[in-house]
């Protein structure tokens, strides 16, 4: 059962009992991520991430990672392009100490300067392992280009510049104007009655301030872009991508159904047809990236640069497929089976559930229950992933980024697409 109670201040508390398990999954919620930055701003969101796990006025950085250590339970954090989250999971009758242990970390971080800057270094190795590892890289480098001029350009972890840039008058600052109110979702699974979590959230949490200034998101208009960075590498490392319905369109379970069966599984068709048949790679992948407004699919593939250009040839070799021709009956029944059976696996994850609470309060308001997702994604028809492939496989739509030794007449064959 779902129960969801708005606190005075407009903090949202949704919780789902699970009487099945002995675990309980906690996560505090907030609407601000990367989007929400600007550019002198730019991985504060991340950066905040990090500073709430340095130490309170109650316990230090030993103290709160040992507090969960100590009842067998795991605490973590991410940052996203539009929300952050903490999260902890706990054995059931640990409840009380995680959720008093989230809103000291909430409310009384103590953010040092001295912390701040030694943090500082921190993050900046962290972007410098990234531009190590092309494969990751490269996907940060596509967003740049593909939302460019808008704040979902911007990476999650900022720069080496912004991050240097950030204080504490101007962490605090931030950090006051966004985690607050309506802001914030309490997402909490498992083993745990509402009416006893409710007491405890208000406890503890009723004291933070209500949201004063409401931000809107401006929706981007993606780039069409062909982009390459020559770095000595022994592959290639590429991404083509294009628009694609975001987390709120009707449309996304036919998204999630193309995806499938275009990239998203070792039996999808570019796996099949570039790797197992023709060996060209060793990785290749579709992936949604759905925002609230907007979205994206992607095609990763890393390769060597006397394939790269059949590699590309056949990528949109698939896509055209898709565009031109309707699915046979049994490869989107396979589809269906499959997106279907991860969504219920994933539902047998507290972790997993207490993220669904929060994704479907901040996108839709409500909850959206597992049977609404199975009817929906069975009532996809072939018209649906066609007319879906029409709109969104038009070769002036697509971009493409390279990373590595790419030739001149890479760069050419790339254009020759778009």
């Amino acid at each position: 059962m779902v129960n969801k109670t708005i606190l005075a201040n407009g903090i949202r508390v949704v919780s789902e009992e699970i009487n099945h398990v002995r675990s309980v999954s906690i996560g505090i919620w907030i609407r601000c991520g990367s989007r929400h930055e600007n550019g002198a701003s730019n991985g504060i969101a991340h950066f905040i991430e990090h500073m709430l796990f340095k130490g309170t006025r109650k316990r230090s950085p030993l103290q709160i990672a040992s507090a969960i250590d100590v009842v067998g339970g795991v605490m973590n954090a991410s940052t996203g392009k539009e929300s952050t989250a903490f999260y902890i999971k706990v054995p059931d009758y640990s409840l009380d100490l995680a959720i008093e242990l989230l809103a000291d970390i909430f409310k009384n971080s103590r953010f040092r300067s001295e912390d701040i800057e030694k943090e500082k270094s921190v993050v900046q190795q962290e972007i410098r392992l990234l531009e190590d590892s092309p494969d990751e890289y490269i996907h940060d480098l596509f967003e740049s280009h593909f939302w460019d001029g808008h704040p979902l350009a911007r990476p999650i972890m900022g720069t080496q510049d912004s991050v240097a840039s950030l204080n504490r008058r101007r962490v605090l600052r931030f950090f006051d104007r966004n985690y607050r109110g309506k802001n914030l979702v309490i997402s909490v699974a498992g083993q745990v009655k509402h009416d006893r979590l409710i007491g405890l959230v208000s406890r503890h949490f009723e004291s933070i301030p209500a949201l004063e200034e409401d931000a809107r998101d401006m929706p981007p208009n993606p780039s069409v872009a062909t982009s390459t960075v020559n770095k000595d590498l022994e592959q290639i490392h590429l991404i083509i991508g294009c628009p694609a319905p975001s987390s709120t369109d009707p449309r996304r379970y036919a998204s999630f159904l193309m995806n499938a069966l275009l990239g998203g599984s070792m039996s999808s068709r570019l796996f099949q047809e570039i790797r197992e048949k023709r060996g060209l790679v060793y990785d290749i992948q579709s992936y949604l990236n759905a925002y609230l407004d907007t979205g994206m699919l992607g095609i990763y593939a890393g390769t060597g640069g006397e394939q790269v250009r059949e590699v590309i040839r056949l990528v949109c070799r698939e896509m055209e497929r898709l565009r031109n021709d309707f699915l046979p009956d049994r490869e989107l029944h396979d589809a269906k089976e499959m997106v279907k059976g991860n969504f219920l696996l994933s539902m047998e994850s507290t972790d997993n559930r207490m993220t669904r609470l929060a994704k479907n309060e901040f996108c839709f308001g409500r909850q959206i229950l597992w049977d609404e997702v199975v009817d929906r994604i069975e009532a996809v028809s072939p018209q649906d992933i066609h007319g879906l492939a029409g709109e969104m496989f038009v070769p002036d739509r697509l971009s493409m980024v390279a990373v590595g030794r790419v030739s001149p007449g890479v760069v050419e064959e790339m254009r020759s697409k778009t």
